[in-house]
């Protein structure tokens, strides 16, 4: 239990010792810190009190030739001085106020006032740098100005020279930039003068004065030529020649009363001498935009011009074309209406076929109504060429579209004539068929014709009565006419070819039996089959005696069927 007891005893004497040791190291490592910091600020300070303002200030003493200097001198001296004995002593005794809290545990104390001290630096810190600044421009006030001056006046002589060896370029502008260039040595002598007196705060606006005359002076050397060009000689010759081509082209009755020729010139000159009198006065700004896009637009009328040139020339050309063409269709259709009653009395025309051509002839007559607009338009000069020209073209794309429908209406009401005459001449032939049909059958007198046939030659019959009662009707109806023309064609070759294979059959049947008779004596089963051939022929089955004919003679001469065929052949 002792040792228990003595055990715990040593573990919390060692926490105590370990306590302490760290509370001292960390005091310590505080206390260094917070020196370090105190030593920052302090050489901040020392750094805004080594400012070399009094140096700057000995620097001036010698340049000090009026009173307005020497009171600047007098001012800078002033504001050192209340930097040093005011923000700078008051800056080190918060110095050294905060120098009591290293020790002290109060560390939001300390934070604030370390951050007060560095405001104040940054104060102290500006208002030296500040003063410093405009010490040294003043010392560099010569150098520098002097450096500039240089440069313009290098600048100045360049653009005098380019003036004197191209004066005749400016015209009458010549003598104002003269007097402008005048205007830019004296204020080189007033800059000379003020450096005497050491006016810096004077020279700073003379320089600034001179900088800018010499960059308006460069614009007016590089830019007065050409506007003089424009605006004297290339535009007044360019409104001539507008007028002279207006004048040409309305005497030759072109209607170009919309283009406002004689306003929009009298307007160009009004805003040329416009740009005249401020380019007197050296004001060139925009007076280049402004003159470049007259021209343009001056150019621009030649254009216009040309533009109505071609248009009359094509219309002239298409009007022709396009009036011939419109007079013909119109013609066509007149005709198409004039016989249209007619036409209905003789076929039966659809509800479509009559709307086509009522849908072409209204299109038509819009067309017409807008072509005479076209002309009385043109007469009344309201319209120019180019419009004109279009509406043409666009009329001209409609009436080919009409004849194309139009061609389509007449190849339909051309297509139902054709049928017409085409089934009449095709009833003919049918009937012609029909009778040679007869004519063979009569003409080879078969012992028996079957029920099929006479079937067939009363539907020819029919058939062919049916296509004449078509033709007979008023109006006909060309599509009931040609299924009728059809049929009746069918049904007779139908027929025409049954009686040419009936006539076939028997007369090959004949001519079997024929030759065979010349064995039938000698050869019984040849009798037999004849006989039975020749019972078959008389009772009207052709084709089964055809059969039998040639099996029993096949037994015999293998090569009778093909003799026979050929035969046929050749005799018919």
């Amino acid at each position: 239990m002792n040792g228990v007891i003595l055990t715990i005893c040593t573990y919390v004497f060692l926490a105590i010792v370990c306590s302490v040791i760290a509370l001292v190291v960390i005091r310590k490592y505080r206390a260094n810190r917070l020196k370090k910091e105190l030593e920052a600020l302090e050489r901040e300070k020392n750094i805004i009190e080594s400012t070399p303002i009094l140096l700057e200030l000995s620097k001036v003493e010698p340049i000090i030739k009026n009173d307005k200097m020497e009171e600047k001198y007098k001012q800078w001296q002033e504001r050192f001085e209340m930097i040093k004995t005011n923000v700078l002593n008051r800056i080190n005794d918060m110095i050294i106020d905060l120098d009591v809290f290293v020790d002290n545990k109060d560390d939001k104390g300390y934070q604030k006032r370390h951050a007060d001290i560095e405001i104040e630096l940054y104060k102290a810190r500006n208002m030296m740098d500040t003063l410093l600044e405009e010490i040294t421009d003043i010392n560099s006030s010569e150098e520098k100005y002097r450096s500039i001056i240089t440069k313009l006046k290098a600048k100045y002589r360049e653009l005098n020279n380019k003036f004197e060896e191209h004066k005749n370029d400016y015209e009458d502008i010549a003598d104002i930039i003269e007097l402008q260039f005048e205007n830019i040595e004296k204020r080189f002598q007033d800059f000379e003068t003020s450096m005497e007196k050491s006016e810096y705060s004077e020279v700073v606006h003379i320089v600034k004065a001179i900088d800018a005359m010499v960059d308006h002076m460069s614009i007016i050397i590089n830019e007065v030529p050409d506007l003089v060009l424009l605006a004297e000689k290339l535009i007044p010759k360019r409104i001539e020649q507008i007028t002279e081509n207006y004048q040409d082209m309305a005497n030759k009755n072109y209607p170009i009363g919309y283009m406002n020729i004689e306003y929009n010139v009298e307007e160009a000159l009004k805003n040329v001498n416009q740009i005249v009198d401020r380019i007197k006065v050296l004001n060139l700004e925009n007076c280049m935009f402004e003159l470049r896009t007259m021209l343009e637009y001056l150019d621009s009328l030649f254009n216009e011009f040309e533009k109505e040139r071609q248009a009359r020339r094509r219309y002239e050309e298409n009007v022709e074309v396009f009036n011939e063409k419109l007079e013909k269709i119109n013609k066509v259709v007149d005709d198409i209406y004039s016989q249209l009653g007619d036409i209905k009395n003789m076929y039966d025309l659809t509800d479509d076929d009559l709307q086509a051509i009522e849908e072409v002839n209204n299109r038509l007559k819009n067309i017409n109504k807008e072509y005479k607009d076209t002309l009385k338009a043109l007469k009344k000069k309201e319209l120019p060429y180019s419009k004109l020209d279009k509406t043409i073209d666009n009329l001209s794309s409609l009436l080919s579209q009409v004849d194309d429908d139009l061609d389509s209406s007449l190849k339909s009401l051309g297509n139902m004539y054709e049928d017409e005459v085409r089934a009449r001449e095709q009833l003919d032939e049918i009937q012609e068929l029909l009778n040679q049909s007869k004519v063979r059958i009569r003409g080879y007198k078969l012992p028996v014709i079957s029920n099929d046939y006479f079937v067939q030659l009363s539907e020819a019959n029919e058939a062919i009565l049916e296509i004449i009662k078509e033709l007979e009707k008023k109006p006909i109806s060309i599509r009931t006419l040609n299924t009728r023309v059809d049929t009746a064609r069918d049904l007779v070759l139908k027929l025409y070819n049954t009686t040419n294979d009936m006539i076939k059959t028997a007369r090959l049947v004949e001519d079997a039996i024929i030759y065979g008779n010349r064995f039938r004596y000698d050869n019984k089963e040849i009798d037999d089959g004849l006989s039975k051939a020749e019972i078959l022929f008389y009772k009207g089955n052709y084709k089964k005696a055809l059969e039998v004919s040639f099996e029993t003679l096949d037994t015999y001469d293998s090569g009778i069927k093909i003799r026979l065929m050929h035969s046929y052949e050749n005799d018919k």
